[in-house]
């Protein structure tokens, strides 16, 4: 039975948000969080490849830099864990070194974070389903482009502006949003998430 099922149990049914933090949730968010800064660190090599070959449309490849927070909020499962994640992400990012420096790093990670944060806030943290795991990616892509429209490319297009969120959308939707989704549920076999809900979840959501 899942926390969520108990929780209902106890409630009459009613789905009730749990906000109260254990240790283990703050020690795995913030180890997704490391983690992903590490990778979000390597893929700007790539992502740069990725700009210079798809010029207009080179947000296809950026949805990597929103794994983090779709991941914990998935595994978590409480509030604030997309937020956290992101920016702990961030801030190890900015700590290796990376093209933006540190404050912007940061920015994208509250923005980015506070995007998939807000799906799962309008669902009342009780739905992990695959296409909720999209939403959340997808309205972090939204976030994350128009912060780069903003900060690099003012006065552009209103066209440009639609193919560019776009396609940071669709980025986020395939890979934070379904990417993390299968993450976890590669994981819940293996029983590496049986101290939270998502991991005493034998039947993956879908």
């Amino acid at each position: 039975m899942s926390e969520t099922s108990i929780v209902n149990a106890r409630t009459g049914g009613r789905p009730k948000i749990i906000w109260r933090w254990r240790v283990v949730d703050i020690v795995v968010a913030a180890v997704i969080g490391v983690a992903a800064g590490v990778i979000y660190w390597a893929w700007q090599f790539p992502a740069a490849g990725v700009a210079a070959a798809l010029p207009g449309v080179q947000a296809l490849g950026y949805g990597l830099w929103l794994l983090a927070g779709v991941l914990a909020a998935l595994v978590v499962r409480k509030p604030g864990a997309a937020l956290f994640a992101e920016l702990v992400a961030a801030i190890v990012e900015a700590l290796v070194g990376n093209a933006w420096g540190g404050p912007i790093t940061i920015l994208y990670g509250v923005v980015e974070g506070l995007g998939a944060e807000l799906i799962f806030a309008v669902f009342l943290y009780t739905s992990w389903r695959l296409w909720t795991a999209m939403l959340a990616g997808g309205l972090a892509g939204i976030g994350g482009g128009i912060l780069d429209i903003v900060l690099y490319t003012p006065g552009v297009t209103p066209g440009y502006i639609a193919i560019y969120l776009v396609c940071f959308a669709v980025s986020g939707v395939v890979l934070a949003g379904v990417v993390g989704w299968l993450i976890v549920r590669a994981l819940v076999p293996t029983g590496a998430l049986n101290r939270f809900a998502a991991g005493r979840q034998r039947t993956a959501d879908v």
